[in-house]
């Protein structure tokens, strides 16, 4: 359930975005999306997400292929691989068990599988214990390896392209970690990828069973439905990794039939459109009072700013209006001690979704219902604020001084009328995390309609990977005479202390 009866919105204004939407042909655009047109204009492409998680049976014929069966065959193969694994006949080199699994990934790749695997941590099996890898500095895979036995450890490395700077560096030093364990004839037996590289994975060494695939029709930040979310169901398993998709595939029936004013992710986009664009709040937090969910908002933070940060239309012109804001946030009960300050009575203007089950995670009921109670006063010191009136009056009863409590009351001034939605749900479980994550999916896609820009693509992150490889190896040997003197010069530096020399 969306509660909006907080946000900074009249009938009228309402109306006004039903109308903005209808202008800009949102239902067709939903439709266009979801029964497999072009609209990722720039990399001409369908976005096709959402065939992934399809329950109707009905073909969907993309270039004279049936996108739903490829997508029941992939599905078929995960399940099976999942099986072998978890029921122990997928065997390590030395014939162990595999209790671990280390996904190696980064962006999409990463993002959507960690948090899914958090958020559900209590449907997870004991067994395999599954972890994640992303960050190119190596921490993530020292700290592991400490930990972890290779011979009971299973590396699933995914790369669409099997090229991702970030993911093979991390994936080699697996290799080399159980190559010195194990010998160079167990990397087959530890090791499984998603990619459609097989060049690449031939080199690595990644068995011809072991590799699943993704289509260029499903966006890296959009493919935890997909072999990506393999770590997913490695954790929770098969059974629950289908009611997954079955709750994403329920929220996308609603998203394709469901009336605009009744329609919740149209909704939830339009509310968007009008506190970024019209209300001018320049970044959104998103407080979830559950922490299994903690990781949903670095989730989000990808999902949005990647989809719809953009500075140009769809034909290419400048956008004439603010896009996405910044996404940000952090479980609730923590946020209220560290940043709702600056939120409550602070300058910056901020719309706010608060996510809130109404069942404990973890079958502690009366600490849920605490939480609980702290959204529900949260959101409601946030939409009605506390008066100048209000603090005085509570000062004097307090039996302070009326100067004292003119002076004090000033501080304790909150303005209120900040833009809040409560986005309700009973239980945080497999099926209610699909209608969750699609939900955002789809918002996101609302927003991008109404403000002409094209979701799908993410140029934005092409320009740092490029000069990331013209100045590796200027860090790693030295200067080079393509870089600026200013950058020779803090590399210089940076080598001086890498080597262990301060001076």
């Amino acid at each position: 359930m969306l509660d909006f009866s907080r946000q900074l919105i009249d009938e009228p204004a309402l109306l006004a975005l039903l109308e903005l939407a209808a202008s800009a042909s949102l239902p067709d655009r939903i439709e266009q999306m979801l029964s497999g047109a072009i609209v990722n204009n720039t990399e001409q492409r369908p976005a096709l997400h959402t065939a992934l998680r399809d329950r109707s049976g009905t073909p969907l014929t993309v270039g004279n292929v049936d996108v739903r069966r490829l997508v029941k065959d992939e599905r078929a193969r995960c399940r099976a691989f999942v099986r072998t694994v978890s029921g122990g006949e997928r065997l390590g080199a030395t014939g162990k068990r595999f209790t671990d699994v280390i996904n190696i990934g980064i962006g999409g790749s990463d993002l959507g599988p960690v948090m899914a695997v958090e958020a559900l941590k209590s449907f997870a099996s004991r067994s395999p214990r599954v972890h994640f890898v992303s960050n190119i500095d190596g921490v993530q895979f020292a700290d592991l390896a400490t930990q972890l036995d290779p011979a009971s450890t299973l590396v699933i490395v995914c790369s669409k392209t099997f090229t991702t700077i970030e993911t093979l560096t991390n994936a080699q030093l697996a290799r080399d970690w159980i190559v010195a364990r194990l010998g160079e004839s167990a990397v087959p037996r530890h090791f499984a990828a998603v990619s459609v590289n097989h060049a690449a994975m031939n080199e690595f060494g990644i068995a011809p069973d072991a590799r699943f695939t993704m289509w260029d029709w499903v966006g890296g930040r959009y493919s935890m439905w997909s072999a990506i979310g393999l770590a997913i169901e490695l954790s929770v398993g098969s059974e629950q990794f289908e009611l997954l998709l079955d709750g994403a595939y329920a929220m996308d029936c609603h998203f394709r039939s469901a009336p605009v004013r009744r329609n919740l992710p149209v909704v939830l986009g339009l509310l968007g459109v009008w506190n970024r664009q019209f209300l001018d709040c320049a970044s959104s937090a998103v407080l979830p009072y559950d922490q299994r969910l903690h990781r949903f908002p670095a989730y989000l933070q990808q999902l949005a700013m990647e989809s719809n940060g953009k500075r140009v239309r769809r034909d290419g012109a400048q956008v004439g209006w603010p896009t996405e804001p910044v996404i940000w946030g952090e479980p609730g009960s923590n946020s209220q001690h560290s940043f709702f300050q600056l939120l409550h009575q602070g300058t910056a203007r901020v719309a706010l979704d608060f996510l809130l089950p109404a069942r404990s995670s973890v079958g502690l009921q009366s600490s849920q219902d605490l939480a609980s109670a702290n959204c529900l006063a949260q959101a409601e010191a946030f939409a009605f604020g506390y008066t100048l009136d209000e603090a005085q009056r509570e000062l004097l009863a307090k039996g302070m001084s009326e100067a004292r409590a003119a002076e004090l009351a000033r501080h304790k001034v909150h303005p209120g009328n900040r833009p809040a939605s409560i986005l309700a749900f009973e239980r945080l479980d497999p099926a209610t995390l699909g209608k969750l994550v699609a939900l955002y999916e789809h918002k996101i896609f609302a927003e991008s309609v109404i403000w002409d820009i094209n979701p799908f693509d993410q140029w934005g992150v092409e320009l740092g990977k490029r000069l990331a490889e013209a100045i590796t190896p200027a860090v790693r040997i030295g200067g080079s005479p393509a870089i600026s003197p200013g950058m020779q010069a803090l590399i210089g530096r940076l080598r001086r202390w890498g080597a262990g020399s301060a001076g």
